[in-house]
């Protein structure tokens, strides 16, 4: 959710119906820890304040020398090499401290600022007078590629931050756009950002800044990014965004749903868009949108964009996949960076695919439980790329593209894997129709290609 402000009035502006754009709970961590020793065994013994006991296993030399003259180290923990063994220990709580503090370092926030020309006095258009009205969105973002020796950087955001349709600004898209770092939200620290594409449909827009002394003489980094198709329910959710408009700020919870779709109106307030989002149950306030979404260790698993307003309702918010975030701005970055193009240029298939046999599984490596389903074809559109070579009832296995194969367990992943297909990229899709496994070969045409 953005910020509006007009002249002095800081007010909430641009819900979507009962949903507006922008996603804590307090997430308990263990007891504090109270001793560290050593028995005699030469075990590292952990004490906590509730009483309890965790034994980390040898971490000295049998010999009890710790590996101080190396031949008696070797049978120590991390004492291979002759010098002491050391274990670092962190608790849930520094955990999360030090993954904040990572996303800090790629937080931005935004204002997108606008005129608009409102009409005073009078019963009809053209009569009594007009003034320019000059106010303010403010939204947040995230640094995706940055080069600290030109100080240029590509930062991802919502659309409806920069985008207002009211404004004077022919696209709708601000003309003046800012952006500050944490802990330089000052005037005198103003970075100035030029809009690059985006998406309506998707709620994604890519900025540009270019020799930019702030960002040379900065601590500030690109994010890391996370694979959100890994992402569990349960696991830890950050986010990092200019809640309010008072600056950027840090808000704690969990994963509540790891993928499923949202509809609504559009910023423009008469288009229906539907877009795939993780749920949350993360504080999200105004301000927070195009903000990034982080996991314990402090890599970007979302781009919050969404939480529902309503009495009844308490911290239900939405973060948009960094897997789908990342292939749409790679894609706004290809076909928009320097060129005329504004929008995303999404390859079409002609597939409708559905899902049977949906089932939970248990990893037992890593604890997590993951959601998987069998996708087939249910449609294939007249003269589209898949006529004639993928068939109602196949069964989609994976999908491979420039090199990267991805195997098909939701619906969604054949869908948004379009997103990275280019003209000219041919497409392998591994299938099985009819108890038959095969391949299929689709090369991208320039026909295939939809804005969105």
């Amino acid at each position: 959710m953005k910020t509006k402000i007009c002249s002095v009035v800081l007010s909430v502006c641009l819900l979507f119906g009962c949903l507006g754009a922008l996603s804590s709970c307090d997430k308990g961590g263990n007891a504090d820890l109270v001793n560290a020793e050593i028995n005699e065994n030469g075990e590292l013994v952990l004490t906590f304040g509730d009483g309890t006991e965790k034994n980390l296993g040898v971490v000295v030399g049998k010999d009890g020398k710790d590996g101080a003259d190396g031949a008696n180290g070797e049978n120590g923990q991390n004492g291979a090499s002759g010098g002491d063994g050391y274990i670092h220990i962190t608790t849930d709580e520094s955990a999360i401290s030090l993954a904040t503090a990572k996303g800090l370092r790629s937080a931005v926030s935004i204002v997108a600022n606008f005129e608009a020309t409102v009409q005073q006095g009078g019963w009809y258009p053209g009569y009594g007078s007009t003034t320019t009205e000059e106010y303010s969105f403010k939204g947040s973002g995230v640094i995706y590629r940055m080069d600290k020796n030109t100080g240029d950087a590509f930062v991802i955001t919502n659309y409806h931050v920069v985008y207002d349709e009211s404004s004077n600004s022919e696209s709708g898209i601000s003309e003046d756009i800012e952006v500050y770092l944490y802990g330089s939200e000052i005037e005198e620290k103003t970075i100035k950002a030029t809009y690059v594409g985006g998406s309506m449909y998707y709620d994604i827009a890519v900025l540009h800044i270019e020799n930019s002394d702030i960002l040379k003489d900065s601590d500030a980094c690109a994010t890391d990014i996370s694979d959100s198709d890994t992402v569990s329910v349960g696991d830890s959710a950050i986010a990092i965004g200019n809640a309010k408009g008072y600056g950027i700020s840090a808000s704690l919870g969990i994963v509540s749903v790891d993928s499923e779709h949202l509809t609504m109106l559009a910023v423009d307030g008469k288009t229906a868009v539907s877009f795939r989002v993780m749920r949350v149950d993360t504080a999200i306030n105004s301000g927070n949108s195009g903000g990034g979404l982080y996991d314990e260790n402090g890599t970007l698993i979302g781009i919050v964009n969404a939480k529902i307003i309503d009495d009844g309702v308490e911290n239900i918010g939405y973060a948009i996949p960094s897997n789908v975030a990342v292939a749409i701005t790679e894609n706004i970055i290809d076909h928009c960076y320097g060129k005329d193009e504004t929008s995303v240029q999404r390859a079409m298939l002609g597939l409708t695919v559905t899902s049977s046999d949906s089932r939970a599984l248990y990893d037992p490596q890593s604890g997590k439980i993951t959601l998987k389903e069998t996708v087939s074809v249910y449609e294939v559109a007249a003269d589209s790329l898949a006529s004639g070579v993928l068939q109602k009832e196949d069964v989609l296995v994976s999908i491979t593209l420039d090199g990267k194969t991805t195997q098909i367990t939701r619906q969604h992943q054949i869908i948004e894997r379009m997103l990275d297909a280019r003209v000219g990229d041919t497409v392998t899709i591994a299938l099985i129709r009819g108890g038959t496994n095969m391949t299929i070969d689709i090369t991208i045409t320039q026909d295939s290609v939809a804005s969105y």
